[in-house]
């Protein structure tokens, strides 16, 4: 797993599809989704240590890309 659109993938084998049309609030979703398929024991602690790994770097991205448009 090496992006965003891996995690994706990753909730579509147990039949999630996020799309809220709100990028940082999708991400969000993805990552309280990975929770619980960790928790329910459907994916390893190593696919859970990377999804949230990339769900929570884009999240800062997108916070940084969210801040510059404010500051212009």
């Amino acid at each position: 797993m090496r992006t965003v659109y891996d995690v994706q993938q990753l909730l579509k084998k147990f039949g999630t599809f996020i799309y809220i049309g709100d990028r940082l609030a999708d991400l969000q979703m993805m990552e309280s989704e990975v929770k619980e398929l960790y928790y329910a024991q459907c994916i390893s602690t190593e696919d859970y240590q990377m999804a949230i790994l990339l769900l929570r770097q884009e999240m800062s991205q997108v916070k940084d890309k969210e801040g510059d448009t404010m500051n212009e």
